[in-house]
């Protein structure tokens, strides 16, 4: 796979969201081109077979050509949100730190929705099987917003998923149904901290080139980001020599 140059222009929030999104349903599985056939909307069997067109923003991007698409997509990867990682040599999509604190917190929202619609349709009983088993650092950031609405409406839903999930969890939900119980008040300090946090992060970051410490001769050289480009599509790892030194190295296996 190459990356194509992406142009400058940043996307919105809400397009880097919904990237995100829908690379949450491929993460470590698929590749560019499938992500982009989600955000397109694409009918192609493989998208049908793995219901793909059930994820959320499935279409996001659908009045748009498929290569305008794969651009975006391309400025997420310039602009550390999303990475390559290789299995075998197939180049599947990851999460960035960045990517993945952006996306735990919107995944964090979604199921509040979630729960807010079935309060306000009276269902008291949901199955909770499907919390179990998620990433602890999503779950625990769930429970906190769940905390953060002071809505006791919550409480029956808690009670049913401690039932069924393990111990470290199960502590932090009967703490989050104490407060709810007690109306605890929010830490509002703690959540304007962590909205300011994600606003900070959604920004990106433009890629810069990088300053290496040779292995062989202790001197620094540069590494552009042309270069780098260039190792993360070929699955290499950054080097470890300055090219004087593994121009070096080259010429005495050459000779020997």
């Amino acid at each position: 796979m190459i990356l194509k140059k992406s142009n400058n222009n940043h996307l919105s929030e809400e397009e880097k969201r919904a990237i995100l999104r829908a690379a949450d349903e491929i993460i470590a599985a698929g590749g560019r081109t499938l992500l982009a056939k989600i955000l397109k909307g694409s009918r192609e069997k493989k998208v049908l077979q793995l219901e793909l067109d059930k994820c959320p923003v499935y279409g996001y991007f659908k009045s748009e050509k498929l290569e305008e698409v794969q651009n975006k997509i391309d400025w997420m990867f310039d602009y550390d949100f999303l990475d390559i990682q290789y299995s075998g040599n197939l180049p599947m999509i990851v999460f960035t730190e960045r990517g993945w604190q952006i996306e735990r917190d919107q995944r964090a929202d979604e199921f509040l929705r979630e729960w807010q619609q079935w309060a306000e349709q009276g269902i008291s009983q949901p199955d909770m099987s499907y919390l179990k088993d998620r990433n602890r650092e999503m779950i625990l950031l769930f429970l906190e917003k769940v905390k953060e609405t002071q809505d006791k409406r919550y409480i029956p839903y808690l009670k049913t998923w401690a039932e069924i999930d393990y111990k470290k969890v199960k502590a932090k939900i009967q703490e989050i149904i104490k407060a709810l119980a007690s109306n605890e008040p929010i830490d509002h300090q703690l959540k304007l901290k962590r909205e300011e946090s994600m606003k900070e992060m959604l920004k990106g970051e433009a890629p810069q080139d990088l300053l290496l410490k040779c292995y062989e001769c202790g001197e620094r050289f540069l590494f552009t980001v042309g270069e780098q480009k260039f190792y993360k599509q070929k699955g290499f790892v950054y080097p470890k020599r300055c090219n004087e030194c593994r121009n070096q190295r080259d010429e005495e296996e050459f000779l020997w």
